[in-house]
């Protein structure tokens, strides 16, 4: 699909990108595709837009999460060089002096909800060492899809905000274990491990607990460690879990390196292939 040609009543979910060194995800919901973040260079989004078959001119705007530059590195360079209007939290988007002009800056307050095309956006906190951090979640007429990273704990509003997804894409940062082991300072541990820091794959596993459902059709867990992590075992932690609670939920694991699986309405994931895979690229923005 590019340009106009786009599939009216559906939803397509995936992760251009996942983790430290840059994250962006695409969501298409009732006629309109949206990037939360853009952390990679406008180049290797494009390039990874173009996996799936679309570039940046059809995309209708960027949300973002909070300043850090994991995922806003490539907005200034997209919202002007494809004329993006990027909706932004106001004290976040007051810290980012970095961004040069964004022709098109919808600013909104944390806890805000506002329309675009005939999608709801509700915007709630999060906790993170940021200025002024959020999630979302985006409401159609084919349901929702819930957004939530970076978060040092699930505090009762996240859950709250959360409750009956059909997609949810949530944190699971690091085992505990592993990063305990790890050869991190033992300051960085801390900091991961606090209020404002990441969630454990463990922490994950109880805010599910807490709002999983048999209509959430998809999880994505993002943002995981490449050092306190591993894929493997994430998946099997929560195909385990979704099989104790007798979903039929598609666990999708994101990568820094490559675009995820992508969920679709039909309920279909199309598993990328690693030969295709556009990998990230260093480059400049």
């Amino acid at each position: 699909m590019r340009g106009d040609e786009r599939t009216h009543d559906t939803v397509r979910v995936c992760l251009l990108a996942s983790g430290s060194r840059g994250n962006s995800t695409l969501i298409e919901a009732d006629n309109t595709r949206l990037l939360i973040d853009a952390g990679l260079s406008g180049k290797e989004t494009q390039r990874r837009l173009a996996y799936l078959d679309l570039c940046c001119d059809d995309i209708d705007a960027i949300l973002v999460t909070h300043e850090h530059h994991d995922h806003v590195g490539g907005i200034g360079p997209l919202a002007r060089r494809h004329h993006l209007p990027v909706y932004i939290d106001s004290r976040t988007c007051a810290a980012l002096t970095q961004l040069g002009t964004i022709p098109q800056c919808r600013e909104f307050d944390a806890g805000d909800s506002f329309e675009l095309n005939n999608l709801l956006i509700s915007s709630f906190s999060t906790t993170h060492d940021a200025i002024n951090p959020v999630g979302f979640t985006i409401d159609s007429r084919e349901g929702k899809v819930g957004y939530a990273t970076d978060l040092g704990i699930a505090t009762r509003l996240i859950a709250d905000r959360l409750h009956q997804c059909r997609v949810l894409v949530l944190e699971a940062n690091h085992d505990e274990q592993m990063l305990i082991d790890s050869a991190y300072p033992w300051a960085l541990k801390q900091r991961i491990r606090s209020r404002h820091g990441h969630l454990s794959n463990e922490q994950a596993c109880l805010l599910l607990d807490d709002i999983g459902w048999p209509g959430l059709e998809a999880l994505f867990l993002a943002h995981l460690s490449e050092e306190n992590n591993c894929t493997r075992l994430v998946t099997s932690l929560f195909q385990q879990f979704v099989q104790n609670k007798d979903y039929r939920t598609q666990v999708i694991v994101g990568s820094q390196s490559r675009v995820s699986a992508c969920f679709h309405d039909t309920g279909a994931v199309v598993t990328a292939s690693e030969a295709d895979q556009p990998f990230l690229i260093a480059s400049k923005i």
